[in-house]
C-alpha cells in the first residue's frame, strides 16, 4: 500500500486506550508514513516510535508544550487530529450534574480550541490539516446519549465549520469525523445507558442498535483511523468544512 503520508509530521490527542479510536488514528497514520505524536492524560509512551506526551486538553499551557514539542523535534506541524473527549452524564437531562456539564463542554470543546490556538499559527506559514473527531450524536440527538455529550459534540461540528471558513485562504483543512457505533471502551458505556433507559440487557442494547445499521455492524475503530487518513492526504485535497459521519448508514436522529 503506498504511504499517503509520507514526510507529514502529526499530533494526535486522546490517543491512550488500546481499544479507543485515538490509538487507530495514530496507528493508521504512522502505517501510511506520518511521523506521529501522541498524547493523553497520563502520557502515550510507546505508541508509535516517536512515544508520547502527557498532555490534559483542558489546560491551555499543556496544549502549548505539546505543540511546541512538537515543533523543537520535528520542525514542522502538518496534522493536528484532536481525538480526546469524554462521554459522560445520565441520560436523563434533569438528572446531568453541573460538573459533568462543565467536563462535557471543557474537553469535547474547549480542548478542540486549546490545541487549535496552540497549532493554527504554525501552520498558516506552509498549511495543514485539523480534524476533529466528533459524533454522530454531533449531527443529531440520538435516544440515550446525555446532553451533555450531545451539545458539546454539536459544538465541536461548529467549530470545524467556523476554523474551515476562516483559514481556508492559509491552506488549512479542517473537517470532522462523525462516527457511529464504534466497538470502544465509551461503546460499552454507551449500550450501559441504553440498557438501563430501557430496562433490557445489553445483549438486547446491542442487537437493536445493530439493527438499525443498514450495514449489520458497528465500526472497528481501524474504520475510523482509515477515514483520518483519507482526509488528512491529499486524497482529500478539495474537502474543507466536511462533518462526515462514518456510520454504516445509522441515521443521525433528530
Amino acid at each position: 500500500m503506498a504511504e499517503l503520508l509520507t514526510g507529514k509530521v502529526a499530533l494526535v490527542t486522546g490517543a491512550a486506550h488500546p481499544r479507543g479510536i485515538g490509538q487507530a488514528i495514530a496507528s493508521a497514520l504512522n502505517d501510511n508514513g506520518a511521523t506521529v505524536v501522541v498524547t493523553d492524560l497520563d502520557g502515550a509512551e510507546g505508541l508509535t516510535q516517536q512515544g508520547g506526551l502527557a498532555c490534559d486538553v483542558t489546560v491551555a499551557a499543556e496544549t502549548e508544550h505539546a505543540v511546541a514539542t512538537v515543533l523543537q523535534a520535528h520542525g514542522h506541524l502538518d496534522i493536528l487530529v484532536n481525538n480526546a473527549g469524554v462521554g459522560i452524564g445520565a441520560s436523563d437531562f434533569l438528572e446531568i450534574t453541573d460538573k459533568e456539564w462543565d467536563i462535557s463542554v471543557a474537553v469535547n470543546l474547549r480542548g478542540i480550541v486549546n490545541m487549535c490556538r496552540a497549532a493554527i499559527p504554525h501552520m498558516q506559514a506552509n498549511g495543514g490539516t485539523i480534524i476533529n473527531v466528533a459524533s454522530l450524536a454531533g449531527l443529531g440527538a440520538l435516544e440515550a446519549i446525555p446532553a451533555c455529550y450531545t451539545a458539546s459534540k454539536f459544538a465541536a461540528v461548529g467549530l470545524t465549520k467556523q476554523l474551515a471558513a476562516q483559514y481556508a485562504d492559509s491552506g488549512i483543512r479542517v473537517n470532522a469525523i462523525c462516527p457511529g457505533s464504534v466497538i470502544t471502551q465509551m461503546h460499552t458505556q454507551a449500550m450501559t445507558l441504553l440498557a438501563q433507559s430501557r430496562g433490557i440487557s445489553m445483549e438486547q442494547a446491542m442487537a437493536e442498535e445493530e439493527a438499525g445499521i443498514p450495514l449489520g455492524r458497528s465500526a472497528q475503530p481501524s474504520e475510523i483511523g482509515a477515514t483520518a487518513v483519507y482526509l488528512a492526504s491529499d486524497l482529500a485535497s478539495y474537502v474543507t468544512g466536511v462533518a462526515l459521519p462514518v456510520t454504516g448508514g445509522m441515521t443521525q436522529g433528530l
